[in-house]
């Protein structure tokens, strides 16, 4: 097997392993290992395609870094915050508790809700405003 093959190998298992992580550094990675197929293609010895993986891969972590601290935040993905998906969302309170909690059905499974607001909630729709462990913590509409 060539070399340049294997890079392309490696190139597609950092792929892979960040469509299962969500971390967006591993395709930065990825561009690295491509670089060093590219050169692994044109010719050049190993040592030249491994510093060519190394620069443009450490260089492409390091610039998306620096970008995403410059925004204040280092998470890239959805799945660094899986609740966001859920935060704006309905559900219906059929029923609160005197400790103004409820359970409700959401996402085919019964959660746990704690209203958030002043007064006693009453039965109706309610927008998720954040997510607390497993309690939704919802708000009048």
């Amino acid at each position: 097997m060539s070399q340049s093959s294997l890079w392309w190998i490696l190139a597609g298992c950092l792929v892979g392993l960040e469509l299962l992580s969500g971390t967006f550094y591993l395709l930065m990675l990825a561009l690295g290992a491509g670089a060093g197929a590219l050169l692994a293609h044109a010719g050049f010895p190993l040592t030249a395609q491994i510093v060519a993986a190394a620069v443009v891969g450490g260089g492409a972590v390091t610039s998306w870094y620096l970008r995403m601290r410059g925004r204040g935040t280092t998470a890239t993905t959805a799945s660094a915050n899986p609740d966001a998906l859920d935060i704006g969302q309905t559900v219906h309170v059929s029923h609160w508790s005197a400790e103004r909690t409820a359970h409700v059905r959401y996402r085919g499974t019964e959660w746990q809700a704690r209203f958030q607001g002043d007064g006693h909630p009453e039965s109706g729709s309610y927008r998720i405003a954040a997510v607390d462990a497993n309690q939704l913590i919802l708000e009048k509409v």
